[in-house]
């Protein structure tokens, strides 16, 4: 196996690409929705085999995701046994998000994997301009999974899945969502659209529950995670995975006693457009109220911020991984102001006025 690490300069990606908008692709594969239709009645009469076969024939610029859970490891087991079959033919590369928060099991087991696949390539991404947890709580604060979610699902995952689509140029991913998983994933189709990322999803094992893959990985001998052993079905970030008991879905100990179900890869991106986009909003609803309260007559730059995305911000370093462009519409009445510039970790962001009452402000977060 060979691991390509992709790591990013602070001062951006090395595309120049310095918004959320911006990493939206058009499209490298155009299905119909009669052609979607055809694909996902054909492959519901094929076994996961047939299908990975048949979507190494159909989608060019293939690549697998998967952070070596049980399906991901046995996606990958299985393609090899198919590229075995013909050597010749293009290999289906891997994609490793390394949130740098993994469990150490889960590092162990990539280099049990590597031993096991010597001609697998995976091209690990890490969180923009960090290669290491001190390195990203320096930056973002402690335990920001814990006080902003939203926001560490973006840095850890939403980001570097993006920068790796745009690196790789990726047409379409195989993916190791079920439907025996639950939640968002209990009625998935095998092939779907991912119009905001412009790329096919593919989910071959859709129709296999959990003991199916698991049987699968005892019956070929794949090597797995130990955390199994100890009642981890489902493996994430340590901080947020715990065993779950018997009778117990699986994902139940992915962030148990919260409203969540995924971590963020799988959700609509504008999710996270549309959360700085109200933050926006807030700020100049703010900014009005306080204009109509009597501030000065002459408009000037004000020390309003947008609420804290980091702890432990007075120390941190500079924080330059891009994330989204929005734009907020607000009703202004009365004199219109420049709203600040502020940063996820206290620095300002350019917010530039539009039009006459109802203003329009385009928000920048770096």
């Amino acid at each position: 196996m060979e691991i390509h690490h992709h790591e990013q300069p602070d001062s951006g990606y090395a595309s120049h690409r310095s918004s959320f908008e911006s990493f939206s692709m058009p499209p490298k594969i155009k299905l119909t929705e009669l052609h979607l239709k055809h694909l996902n009645e054909q492959f519901e009469k094929l076994s996961p085999q047939d299908i990975l076969r048949t979507s190494k024939l159909l989608f060019p610029n293939l690549y697998q995701t998967t952070a070596f859970g049980l399906t991901g490891l046995v996606t990958l087991d299985m393609l090899s046994k198919l590229h075995a079959e013909t050597p010749g033919s293009s290999p289906v590369e891997v994609i490793f998000l390394d949130t740098l928060y993994h469990f150490q099991e889960t590092h162990q087991l990539i280099e049990r994997v590597k031993e096991h696949y010597p001609s697998i390539q995976v091209h690990t991404f890490l969180p923009n301009g960090c290669s290491t947890a001190s390195e990203f709580e320096e930056r973002y604060g402690n335990k920001l999974w814990e006080f902003n979610s939203e926001r560490y699902d973006y840095l850890a995952k939403v980001e570097p899945q993006q920068r790796s689509y745009h690196t790789l140029d990726v047409a379409a991913v195989l993916t190791g969502r079920r439907r025996s998983q639950g939640a968002a994933r209990g009625n998935i189709p095998i092939v779907e659209m991912d119009y905001e990322r412009g790329v096919v999803k593919i989910n071959p094992l859709a129709q296999w529950s959990f003991d199916q893959v698991h049987q699968y990985i005892k019956d070929n001998n794949v090597p797995y995670n130990v955390l199994l052993d100890q009642g981890y079905k489902s493996i994430g970030d340590w901080h947020s995975t715990q065993p779950v008991a018997d009778g117990e879905d699986e994902r139940n100990g992915r962030w148990k006693g919260q409203q969540k179900t995924e971590c963020g890869i799988h959700n609509k991106q504008s999710r996270y457009a549309t959360y700085l986009m109200e933050l926006a909003k807030k700020q100049a609803e703010e900014e009005s109220a306080a204009t109509q309260e009597g501030e000065a007559a002459k408009p000037r730059a004000t020390a309003l911020s947008l609420p804290s995305m980091a702890a432990n911000t007075t120390s941190a370093a500079p924080d330059t991984t891009p994330l989204l462009t929005v734009e907020a519409i607000v009703a202004v009445p009365g004199r219109l102001r420049r709203l600040p510039r502020v940063t996820s970790s206290g620095r300002r962001i350019g917010f530039s006025r539009r039009g006459s009452r109802t203003e329009k402000y385009s928000c920048i977060v770096q």
